[in-house]
Formats: C-alpha cells, sequence, structure tokens
C-alpha cells in the first residue's frame, strides 16, 4: 500500500495547488507525503549516494537560517518602541508558556526519558517564519509577528540552554555551554548573516530573496523526513501518543497565546500574532540541536511531528481567521 499512499498524497497537492481555497495547504501536504514516505521507506532518507543524512541536517538548518535573516531588515527593532507592552508580552509568553507546557507533558507522558525531553526541547525553542506566514494570512498584526520572531531568534541562543537547564536537565544531561555555542553557530551567525546581506545587498541579488523562501521549506521538508526515518522504530512504538501530547501542546500554545493577549488588553489582531508565536516554534532548530546532541532518533522525534502538526493546525486556524475576520470579538 506504500505507493498508493504516496502517490494520493500527491495527487492531492496537484488538486490542492489549483484550488485557490486550499492552495495554503498545498506545504503542509507535501510535509505529510514527506514524513510517511520516510516512514515506509527509510532507507530512501539515511543515505544517499554513501553519504549519512543526518549530517546534512545542520547544514540545511544553517542555510534556512540565512533565508530567514534574509526576510528581515534592522527596522524591525524599531516596533519595539512603537509597541513595547506587545513586544515584552509575546517573549514573555513563548519563553514560559511552552517550556512549561512541554514539561508538564514530559512528566505524565510515561514516554522513555529522551524521547520526553524532546517535548521541552520544542517548547524551548523560539518561533519561526512559519508563524509569520500564517499571522499574514490571518489579517493578523504583521509588523507585531515578525519582531517577535526576529527578537526571540536572536535571545534564544542564551534563553533556550537557560530554559533547557532548568525543565530538561532531570531527563537528559544538558550541557548549557554546548549547547549555546550550538544554536550561535545554526541560527545566530547564519541570521545576522542574512540581515547583513538584506541590508547591503538586497537590490542587487534581489533573486536570492525569491529563492530562500522555497529554499527553505525544502530545506524544513527534508530535516522531516530525515527525522523521522531515523527515528523510525522508536516512533512506531509510541506513535499515537506522542501526537497526541504534541498535538496538545500545540494547541494550549495558540489557545493561552491568545488569551493571555486578551486578558493584558491588546487588539484583534495583534492577540492572533501572540496565538501564533506562541503555539508555533522553530521544530528545525529544535531537531538540529537533537542532532547535536547525539539523540536525533529520540529527542528528534517531539520536533519532527511538531513541524507538520504545526502548519497544518496553523493553516485551519489562518484560514478560519481570515473569513471570519469582521465577525469575531473574541
Amino acid at each position: 500500500m506504500g505507493p498508493l499512499v504516496i502517490i494520493g498524497l500527491f495527487i492531492l497537492i496537484v488538486l490542492f495547488r489549483f484550488n485557490q481555497k486550499l492552495k495554503g495547504f498545498t506545504y503542509t501536504l507535501f510535509i505529510l507525503m514527506a514524513a510517511v514516505s520516510s516512514l515506509i521507506y527509510p532507507e530512501w532518507f539515511l543515505k544517499m549516494g554513501g553519504i549519512d543524512m543526518t549530517k546534512a541536517i545542520v547544514p540545511l538548518l544553517m542555510l534556512i537560517m540565512f533565508g530567514m535573516g534574509t526576510t528581515m531588515s534592522y527596522k524591525d527593532f524599531f516596533l519595539i518602541l512603537k509597541m513595547p507592552k506587545a513586544v515584552f508580552l509575546g517573549l514573555f509568553f513563548q519563553f514560559s508558556i511552552m517550556p512549561l507546557i512541554g514539561f508538564g507533558l514530559a512528566i505524565i507522558s510515561g514516554l522513555p526519558n529522551e524521547i520526553a525531553a524532546g517535548m521541552i526541547l520544542v517548547g524551548c525553542s523560539p518561533s519561526g517564519l512559519a508563524s509569520n506566514v500564517m499571522s499574514y494570512l490571518s489579517k493578523a498584526n504583521l509588523a507585531l509577528s515578525i519582531t517577535l520572531t526576529t527578537i526571540a531568534t536572536l535571545v534564544s541562543p542564551v534563553v533556550t540552554p537557560f530554559l533547557m537547564k532548568i525543565f530538561a536537565d532531570q531527563f537528559v544531561p544538558i550541557d548549557f555551554s554546548s549547547m549555546l555555542w550550538s544554536i550561535v553557530k545554526m541560527v545566530l551567525l547564519p541570521v545576522v548573516a542574512g540581515l547583513t546581506f538584506n541590508y547591503f545587498a538586497k537590490n542587487k541579488f534581489g533573486f536570492i530573496k525569491l529563492a530562500m523562501p522555497i529554499i527553505s521549506m525544502g530545506g524544513i521538508t527534508l530535516i522531516i523526513a530525515i527525522i523521522t526515518a531515523s527515528g523510525r522504530d522508536a516512533l512506531l512504538s509510541v506513535g499515537y501518543w506522542l501526537i497526541l501530547l504534541v498535538f496538545i501542546h500545540n494547541i494550549l500554545g495558540y489557545l493561552l497565546g491568545y488569551l493571555g493577549a486578551y486578558v493584558w488588553g491588546l487588539d484583534k489582531a495583534s492577540c492572533r500574532t501572540l496565538a501564533f508565536e506562541v503555539g508555533m516554534q522553530n521544530s528545525g532548530l529544535a531537531s538540529g540541536l537533537a542532532v547535536e546532541m547525539g539523540r536525533i532518533a529520540t529527542m528528534g522525534l517531539a520536533p519532527a511531528i511538531f513541524g507538520p502538526l504545526m502548519n497544518t493546525s496553523a493553516s485551519i486556524l489562518a484560514t478560519f481567521w481570515k473569513k471570519k475576520s469582521h465577525e469575531i470579538t473574541l
């Protein structure tokens, strides 16, 4: 049945691509097809031409982060002066709500320690570009979304290892300095390089900015496929339970992010933005950290599941909010 399932998903992708209402779900289906393919045929994604594909994850992530930097501008930081309350709340909620939920789910999960720690790792990661896309589609506060993603990414080299040391050290040993350097290498340096490129060369190499989103989406899809293939056996043994826990993590992030912003008096568009910024994490970064720690087949499972799930749920939520933009009051 494997080939039929993969072919069926491919046909759906083609059909969705030519349907304006469903076009936004095409990328989600690509990720799902990659994940399913890696479960059915893991050998396709573990070695290519004799090369161990797990070693390609970190370079791919660095390329994705460079692409993320090319979409940013130093002007993104000025919004802090215009909306300090919204920016502070967004950062606080992201680096408190998601780590705490991840820790709570890990405690009650009953899963092996390294797999459970993967949920904490996702929760301690910053948001990514996907949240900006969903903020745009749902008519949320896009400027706030970009600013929060930029700042959360730049502070993650310190904040993520710090939170992991607090919440995950009882599950797996956490080396703070090693994780800090890993994030600097995989995230901070490529993002700064992308920002610099955008500032000095955006008018000369505009085609790179156009190509990078496509390259980034392809890279994320391949990373998820490689991790799924690497952890296939463990995933099949705990799959449904882990998927449910990751789904709960994701949905609670949306809910608490929105409610937190609403309680503190932010406007509706900013509430939507905080829902996405809190509920959507940079699962690619979490995957890269799992690789750096030598635990791709265990800690890498939750990030690999979180990516497709969050893209699916966020696409549905963004579509709903876009259609109901004049009706929703809460």
